[in-house]
């Protein structure tokens, strides 16, 4: 079904998505047309297909329907003045996604390729968002998601855009109580599980579905191929 959602531009992308039922709030619809996708992929005339594509540096931008889902699945976390992490944020895209759901709150980008990370803050100022970076509503860092981001712990949401062997504890420590983190797990095999912390801290897994993500690795390994 997903890969039917393509289409010519943005506005047709995000409408397809909604026509299949994966994005299925108005604020995730809102958001999504906010940010034009072609401004975070190298291959501008395939900006639009509902596929992954590489970015280099062995990464890649997830299909914009795997993005519409973790948003879903999210969205009970977002909203305003909340913290956000996005780990393997790649070209930025989903964290200028994030941005316009946490208004007056922040975005933390967090990639181990620090060329990746450069070019995320260009896609993000020609996306229009300089303003965001400046003021610090998007920070953009170079550094191992696997260790999540202390300076700026905890986050109400957490995404993970590549897949863990196991869950990683640091992730799960900077998840505010109550929080939520969307992360593909699995090496073979992988399942999104979404990792809740409720009030008291007590932490409850649900798978949500199956996938395959490349892998949550480190720079090198990335680099070598995995």
């Amino acid at each position: 079904m997903a890969w039917r959602c393509s289409g010519r531009t943005n506005t047709d992308l995000i409408a397809n998505m909604r026509t299949a039922r994966i994005i299925t709030t108005d604020r995730v619809g809102e958001a999504m047309t906010k940010v034009d996708r072609a401004n975070y992929v190298i291959r501008k005339s395939e900006a639009y297909e509902d596929s992954p594509q590489s970015i280099g540096h062995g990464a890649t931008i997830s299909a914009p329907h795997m993005h519409a889902h973790a948003i879903e699945h999210l969205l009970d976390y977002l909203g305003p003045g909340k913290r956000v992490l996005d780990v393997g944020s790649g070209s930025g895209y989903l964290s200028a996604v994030l941005h316009h759901l946490v208004p007056g709150g922040i975005v933390v980008a967090i990639d181990h390729i620090p060329e990746l990370v450069d070019w995320s803050k260009s896609n993000l100022r020609q996306d229009g968002l300089g303003p965001a970076l400046d003021r610090g509503d998007i920070v953009a860092v170079t550094g191992d998601g696997r260790q999540g981001y202390s300076s700026l712990a905890k986050y109400d949401a957490i995404h993970v855009g590549a897949a863990a062997p196991t869950i990683p504890q640091h992730l799960v420590d900077q998840l505010k109580s109550p929080g939520r983190m969307f992360i593909p797990v699995g090496t073979f095999t992988q399942q999104i599980i979404q990792v809740d912390k409720d009030e008291n801290g007590k932490v409850i897994k649900k798978n949500l579905m199956g996938v395959m993500y490349v892998p949550l690795t480190d720079a090198e390994g990335q680099k070598r191929g995995y």
